[in-house]
């Protein structure tokens, strides 16, 4: 093995655990984000060390939020998707896991508003906050309490 075989696997080494992440850990998900939002590109860089590949796109999202039905009253700053899945505000990549996991009959997962302390808001006091399952027909409930 040659020195540079050798660095190379010991850079690598620490990130194995990459290559072996379940398909939900690799998941691609789409960000529609304002291009001036600082808590969106936390959020976004958040789920990259996650191991999510995530493609950014820049612009206005309400069009997209209305397009994946996402409801005004759950909405966040950023809108996102992954794979039939809307992704509304600093949704946790563990439950955006578990949505992948479990495929419930959904349009999506919302963290409304911009709660302190969630993926990408961890400024200040962090503040309980509810991951909301929301329905195409309206319905909705709590799907995790962080």
């Amino acid at each position: 093995m040659t020195c540079k075989q050798r660095a190379l696997l010991a850079f690598a080494a620490p990130f194995a655990f990459l290559a072996s992440a379940s398909p939900a850990a690799a998941a691609v998900i789409h960000v529609v984000k304002s291009p001036t939002c600082g808590c969106c590109s936390d959020w976004v860089e958040y789920l990259r060390n996650a191991g999510h590949q995530v493609n950014v796109t820049n612009a206005d999202t309400a069009p997209e939020a209305k397009r994946l039905g996402v409801p005004d009253d759950l909405r966040s700053c950023h809108t996102a998707s992954v794979g039939k899945y809307a992704l509304e505000g600093h949704v946790p990549a563990a439950d955006i896991a578990r949505l992948l996991r479990e495929k419930p009959n959904a349009a999506g997962l919302a963290v409304p508003g911009m709660p302190a302390g969630s993926p990408g808001m961890e400024i200040g006091a962090k503040q309980p906050f509810q991951t909301i399952l929301f329905a195409p027909d309206g319905k909705r409930q709590v799907f995790a309490s962080h």
